[in-house]
């Protein structure tokens, strides 16, 4: 048994090496001061902080983009969470005629991949003056529009809360939106905090359709379309090293944020996933 468990260990520590492999070589070449694109050798000859300067500069735009980004991401993070849980707790405690139908609706729609719908709303959004320069608000409006359709954890999760306590305080003359309010979302926030956190993840590394959304236009770029386009220049050379820190500092906030809400995401999937 000591056995099996000391290969599980071993195997588990070889692919934690492997897959943080490629982030310990960003940031070492993120210090990286001598210039070029991509060398042969992993620690720098030259260490500088020149990279990271660099980014703080208007001209690199990296502080614009960042900024896009963060909006999108707190926009998301808090329509989509009020959006999901509405859905959610409607469909876990109301009890209407069609609520199946619209459920088994909602998951057929919801297997159709979002890039079918690219060209459409990209015509859209033209019509309303939201891509390239208006990129930032017309990104929100897609990415929250749908969010009702990933109600399937929380409902899940709302599932498991026992009935009885939406009654009793019925009983009592709390509406829907107070037992909601005060009763159930105390209880659910491992469900809260990671709804949260997928709303606020899921902007955040958008390439394909900010990119085609903004097009043209950096004042419309999230980080990871301007990031692109440093190493999509003739000087890719000289480009590396600032994208390779570009990377860094757009990890940072994302990675604290999981590390510190990492239990309550736990426990928000597991608790979630449960037939409803």
């Amino acid at each position: 048994m000591k056995k099996n468990k000391l290969g599980a260990h071993l195997l588990l520590t070889a692919l934690c090496l492997i897959w943080l492999t490629p982030f310990v070589l960003l940031v070492l070449q993120s210090f990286r001061g001598e210039s070029g694109g991509q060398v042969a050798y992993v620690l720098p000859r030259e260490w500088t902080l020149d990279n990271y300067a660099f980014l703080l500069q208007p001209e690199s735009g990296f502080l614009r983009w960042f900024a896009n980004t963060l909006t999108i991401a707190l926009f998301c993070a808090v329509i989509q969470t009020i959006m999901v849980l509405s859905v959610a707790y409607a469909l876990s405690r109301l009890r209407f005629r069609g609520r199946r139908l619209f459920m088994n609706l909602m998951l057929v729609v919801g297997m159709f991949p979002g890039f079918l719908t690219m060209i459409v709303l990209y015509y859209l959004l033209k019509l309303f003056g939201l891509t390239q320069g208006g990129a930032v608000p017309g990104l929100i409006l897609v990415y929250t529009a749908s969010s009702g359709l990933g109600y399937h954890i929380a409902k899940g999760f709302f599932d498991t809360i026992p009935r009885t306590l939406d009654e009793a305080a019925r009983i009592d003359g709390a509406t829907r939106f107070q037992v909601f309010w005060r009763i159930i979302l105390p209880l659910a926030k491992p469900i809260v905090i990671y709804t949260v956190l997928m709303a606020f993840m899921a902007p955040w590394g958008d390439y394909v359709f900010a990119s085609y959304v903004a097009f043209g236009a950096p004042e419309g770029y999230n980080v990871a379309v301007g990031l692109y386009r440093w190493v999509n220049t003739t000087d890719y050379q000289g480009y590396f090293t600032r994208f390779c820190a570009g990377g860094v500092v757009v990890a940072l906030p994302v990675t604290a944020l999981f590390m510190a809400l990492q239990r309550y995401y736990v426990e928000g999937i597991t608790g979630g996933a449960v037939k409803g």
